[in-house]
């Protein structure tokens, strides 16, 4: 259905449009969200608890879109209702635990965006914050990941050059958005938004790749996994100047990573390999790359428990040999020296302590027994 305000005098019914958004849509949307009914909720686990009210909160959401989307609209008329105390009363609205309600709020709020301009900065700035509250202080915040499909629209929009505030939003809050727990709840949405500003400027590769490696899980292989596939969807878009200045610090990680015992970990950094773009990458840059990799690719293909990890790994010694067969065979010759001289070091710390065990055994046999009673003078 279209959504028309009659022909009879536009101007005049958008003015009560107005006031009816400003009576009547306000007072039944801005309202307290009630706490949650368990007080354990997990989002990735539970099921969000639905509105009970949002067959009457709909009908609310629909007339509201089809004011904003009305080919009619008038901003000098909406903006005497949509201000700024409106948009932050909407966006308090995103910690809604029902998911049609933020869907509606997604797409209010990108309307807004578009047809305000005079609220742009103003909205970017308390997403920020609402960003930044959950990063540092509440870790629960139900809307993120549709604030973050909002932001991904208006990165994609951005003028260019970057502005500094633009460029200062990447570092200090999009990167640490990747520490919170329920990371998985956004990522997909967040590494858009990060991969958004790197298509617009190449030359914030490196703090984004070096955010990352700082904020990488120690303990949680699900988010490894997540790290790992977004690091190749940044590698997908890098630049080959760029490349060069993270490649030792990268491959460092993700040498650690496919050494990892979880061979989900193993594996997906094992697919880097598969990639034919990072895979020219690591051609022009084999005489760095190779002597990083080489040490836990040639001990895992011994040693590792996962026979398909086993396979993969055999295949990336293979075209590493491709690539530079002067270069693998220095390589293996090196490793296997450095591996003689542990097992030599080894040997000797062992018999260092079989002797150690012998001198305490006989200082023990040397001394007297503490026990026995004086001797009578």
């Amino acid at each position: 259905m279209k959504f028309s305000l009659g022909v009879q005098s536009p101007a005049l019914a958008y003015d009560s449009v107005a006031h009816m958004i400003q009576a009547k849509i306000s007072a039944n949307l801005f309202r307290t969200l009630p706490p949650s009914e368990n007080p354990d909720f997990d989002p990735e686990e539970d099921d969000p608890t639905l509105e009970a009210s949002w067959p009457h909160l709909q009908l609310v959401y629909e007339f509201f879109l089809r004011f904003l989307e009305s080919s009619d609209f008038q901003p000098a008329i909406g903006k005497r209702v949509i201000d700024q105390k409106f948009v932050l009363q909407l966006l308090e609205l995103f910690d809604s635990e029902d998911p049609r309600e933020r869907d509606f709020l997604k797409t209010v709020l990108h309307r807004i965006y578009g047809k305000f301009l005079g609220l742009r900065a103003f909205i970017r700035k308390q997403i920020n914050n609402i960003f930044l509250r959950f990063v540092y202080e509440t870790e629960h915040f139900n809307g993120v990941g549709e604030l973050l499909e909002i932001l991904g629209s208006i990165i994609n929009g951005f003028a260019l050059p970057l502005k500094a505030e633009h460029k200062q939003f990447l570092v200090k809050v999009l990167i640490p958005l990747h520490k919170v727990k329920c990371l998985s709840l956004y990522h997909a949405q967040l590494a858009y938004c990060v991969v958004q500003f790197l298509e617009k400027d190449p030359t914030l590769t490196e703090p984004v790749v070096r955010g990352l490696l700082k904020y990488w899980p120690k303990t949680c292989s699900q988010k490894e996994v997540m790290f790992l596939g977004e690091i190749e969807e940044v590698l997908d878009v890098i630049e080959p100047s760029q490349f060069t200045r993270i490649q030792e610090p990268l491959f460092r990680q993700i040498s650690r990573c496919v050494s990892s015992p979880h061979f989900q970990v193993a594996e997906r950094a094992l697919y880097f390999w598969n990639n034919e773009y990072i895979m020219s990458l690591m051609e022009e840059n084999n005489h760095v790359i190779m002597p990083i990799m080489f040490p836990a690719l040639y001990r895992i293909s011994k040693e590792h428990w996962n026979q398909t990890i086993v396979a993969l790994v055999y295949n990336v010694l293979k075209t590493f040999m491709e690539m530079n067969s002067k270069l693998f065979d220095e390589l293996t010759v090196s490793y296997k020296a450095e591996r003689q001289k542990e097992k030599k070091r080894e040997k000797e710390r062992d018999e260092l302590w079989k002797k150690l065990a012998e001198l305490e055994l006989n200082h023990n046999k040397n001394i007297p027994a503490q026990n026995s009673p004086p001797s009578k003078k």
